[in-house]
C-alpha cells in the first residue's frame, strides 16, 4: 500500500514545533537571529512573496539553506501554501542538525496577512 502525503505530513507534525501564523510574528518581533524561509516553488512566491522571506523551494532546501542559515542556532521559520511542505522541510532541517525551527502550519493568505 503506498503512503499518501497527507500520512508523512501528519507523523512529521507530532516530532516537530508547529506554530500558527500569530506566534510567528512573535518570534520576529522579539529576535534579532530569524530567517523566514517559503518553501513553495519559484512561481508560487513570485506570485506573492513575504517581504521577510527568503524562497528556498522544499526540493533544494538541503543544498542552499546554508547559504542563508549558516548557524545551527538561528531560528528559522517555514511557511508554505498549506503548511505540509513547511512541515517537512522543518523535519529536514532538524534532522540536518538546526535547533529553533518551526513550521507556521496555516494557509498562505493567513501568514501573509500577519506578517506581510
Amino acid at each position: 500500500m503506498i503512503k499518501p502525503a497527507s500520512e508523512f505530513i501528519a507523523d512529521v507534525q507530532q516530532h516537530i514545533n508547529c506554530i500558527n501564523p500569530q506566534q510567528a510574528k512573535e518570534l520576529l518581533e522579539n529576535n534579532d537571529n530569524v530567517v523566514v524561509i517559503d518553501v513553495r516553488e519559484p512561481a508560487e512566491a513570485q506570485e506573492s512573496k513575504l517581504s521577510c522571506s527568503v524562497n528556498i523551494p522544499r526540493g533544494l532546501l538541503e543544498m542552499k539553506v546554508q547559504n542563508h542559515c549558516p548557524n545551527a542556532d538561528t531560528i528559522i521559520l517555514t511557511h508554505c501554501g498549506g503548511g505540509g511542505r513547511a512541515s517537512l522541510a522543518t523535519a529536514r532541517l532538524l534532522e540536518m542538525g538546526y535547533l529553533n525551527v518551526y513550521a507556521i502550519t496555516a494557509k498562505y493568505d493567513d501568514v501573509k496577512k500577519t506578517l506581510r
